[in-house]
């Protein structure tokens, strides 16, 4: 499955940074969003950073990411409500 993944930048570099997220530190391509400081949450999408999030963007996607984990690894009774609060149904 291929998704973005909210990565802190923890090194700035002109066009490649190095960042850290749910995978580890890696490095991610800023060509296409720019340079940018170190503590900013991006998007990084098979090894390139698409667009800048905010902290809470960041927490939200790690959330939805988290439940399809859960789902995909069959867990029962998953809380949907808990891993996509934007969308909860309750």
């Amino acid at each position: 499955m291929c998704v973005g993944i909210p990565l802190k930048i923890i090194e700035a570099g002109e066009f490649v940074a190095r960042a850290e997220g749910r995978n580890g530190i890696e490095e991610v391509n800023m060509m296409l969003i720019g340079s940018q400081p170190v503590g900013t949450w991006v998007l990084n999408f098979l090894g390139s950073a698409r667009e800048v999030l905010s902290e809470d963007e960041a927490i939200k996607i790690n959330s939805a990411l988290d439940g399809l984990t859960a789902i995909m690894n069959g867990e029962e009774n998953v809380d949907i409500d808990h891993y996509f609060p934007d969308i909860a149904t309750s």
